[in-house]
């Protein structure tokens, strides 16, 4: 490749594999961002917009953000807040949910994060639960030692504790791979781990005490870029669409008259139902968004007070305002 191919281009980093790797090549596609991507290259050239995909690790993507090497990027909550850079958080994605916890044995004395302060711990984000654990030693409740974790960027008086603060007692281990091993091997006294469905958590025979974040997938921006670069703001509008299709469905329904406030209370759309006449003026035809994990009970509660033709059709894209 040439990399003077690059300028004039939007910069948007991708991560290049793991759990959120195909979620965002879903929303690529669903955003009309068409590429073609060579084998063992991390750059791609959009064939339609002046843009190149940048795929990266999912641990690097925040920091790339953050410091102006690329404009945009798709990463988890928990990758910025380790990352520790500012960033404008454009949207949160719905995918790649997670938690993460304090974990330690389920036969363990220790029942709260706060005990654990002065023992060890052994995590992959060093730097979360170092700023975690140094706020609990500088008197910071559970609360508050989280909440900072997301909200670092103004000075606070337990910034200025932490500033006073001796060396720090609790000593942190950082680990890549198989975290929640240490415990067993006699290595740490708790971890510090993402959480997904907990099943990992369960056969390390591991439980958590704590939770320091909540995380999921957000597409960022460098915030010196976002307002002089106008395809960041089309790209949010066009993949805020995508997720809003995934979410919802159209329903289509024939209802009475004197039944219509009933039914629109059932099916209220995103701001309004579409009401329609039918040829028989005691009858009008009704369309409304609705949530797709709710389709079946919606269908049911129409059914009971007499809808007739009631039809569901899939979402490819859409564009609706937030709630």
């Amino acid at each position: 490749m040439d990399f003077s191919d690059l300028d004039d281009r939007l910069l948007f980093a991708i991560p290049k594999k793991g759990r959120l790797h195909e979620n965002c090549l879903t929303l690529l596609k669903g955003a009309d961002i068409q590429f073609h991507r060579r084998n063992r290259l991390d750059i791609a050239l959009s064939t339609n917009h002046p843009v190149a995909l940048v795929f990266l690790p999912a641990s690097d993507i925040a920091t790339f953000v953050g410091e102006g090497n690329v404009d945009l990027g798709i990463t988890g909550q928990d990758m910025v807040a380790e990352a520790g850079v500012h960033v404008d958080e454009l949207t949160q994605l719905g995918f790649g949910k997670c938690n993460l916890s304090v974990q330690v044995p389920i036969s363990s004395k220790y029942t709260n994060a706060k005990e654990l302060v002065g023992k060890r711990i052994v995590t992959s984000f060093s730097g979360i639960v170092r700023r975690y654990f140094d706020s609990l030693e500088a008197g910071a409740t559970e609360e508050e030692a989280a909440a900072g974790l997301i909200k670092s960027s103004a000075t606070t008086k337990k910034e200025q504790l932490l500033a006073a603060l001796p060396e720090p007692k609790t000593t942190i281990h950082l680990a890549s791979g198989s975290v929640e091993a240490a415990c067993a091997l006699g290595l740490a006294d708790g971890i510090v781990d993402l959480v997904e469905s907990g099943e990992t958590m369960r056969e390390a025979k591991l439980h958590q005490i704590a939770t320091l974040l909540s995380s999921q997938a957000v597409l960022i921006c460098n915030p010196k870029r976002r307002h002089t670069n106008p395809l960041i703001e089309t790209f949010r509008r066009r993949i805020e669409g995508v997720i809003a299709a995934q979410k919802y469905v159209l329903c289509n329904y024939n209802i009475a008259r004197e039944s219509l406030a009933a039914a629109v209370k059932i099916t209220p759309g995103k701001k309004a139902p579409t009401v329609s006449p039918l040829e028989d003026g005691a009858w009008v035809a009704v369309s409304a968004m609705v949530q797709k994990a709710t389709i079946a009970d919606i269908m049911d509660q129409l059914e009971e007070i007499g809808a007739s033709d009631i039809l569901v059709f899939q979402i490819h894209n859409c564009r609706v305002v937030s709630a």
